[in-house]
């Protein structure tokens, strides 16, 4: 029993002297800061989800389900760190992410994520697409990071995730908040009322 407990311990010694240990799920996107240029809408809502099978253009990794909180909350801080939004903006504006791909490593010595989701800011008023955008990026990380490779596999997740939200907030400073890419088809206006035909003229 004591030489097993020895073995473990000997194990875990080897593995903390290897790398780091293994980092938190974290979404966060370094370096982000005011933008230059401002966008006259304010950001009532943001919310992730994961695509269906039928709308997936990856694999979706078991328990993708769970990174869309952290994805939200990340994304959240970055806006408001970008400070691109205006809060007192009379037009109102949705940000709808939808994950269609976090596809993970097996094994290797580089580990790389690989992840697309799709990012729509929708105008509250009418529906109409403002802006939409499909961004893929990956995370790499090398065996100098850890020997570890569960250790790498999730900084891959860190690292392919921020980068797909920095994508996106980068795209954002071109977005024109007053062009819709896809604009919801008003109705026609009312006809006017039939207008009666003139009698004939009287000699």
């Amino acid at each position: 029993m004591m030489r097993r407990l020895s073995v473990v311990v000997v194990f875990a010694l080897s593995v903390a002297a290897c790398g780091p240990e293994m980092p938190p799920l974290n979404f966060s996107v370094p370096n982000v800061g005011p933008s230059q240029t401002k966008l006259d809408a304010e950001v009532k809502s943001i919310t992730v989800s994961v695509a269906r099978p039928d709308e997936a253009t990856g694999k979706l990794a078991f328990g993708v389900e769970t990174s869309a909180p952290l994805w939200k909350t990340s994304l959240e801080e970055a806006l408001t760190k970008m400070a691109i939004f205006k809060d007192d903006a009379p037009k109102k504006v949705s940000v709808a992410v939808k994950v269609l791909k976090l596809d993970l490593p097996d094994f290797g010595g580089t580990f790389t994520t690989e992840t697309a989701a799709r990012y729509e800011i929708i105008d509250r008023s009418d529906g109409s697409v403002i802006f939409t955008t499909d961004v893929n990026s990956k995370g790499e990380v090398t065996l100098d990071y850890a020997f570890v490779g569960m250790v790498r596999a999730r900084e891959s997740i860190n690292r392919s995730v921020q980068n797909n939200i920095l994508q996106f907030l980068q795209q954002v400073e071109t977005v024109r908040i007053d062009r819709p890419m896809f604009p919801v088809a008003r109705a026609p206006a009312s006809l006017p009322a039939t207008i009666s035909a003139k009698g004939a003229p009287t000699s």
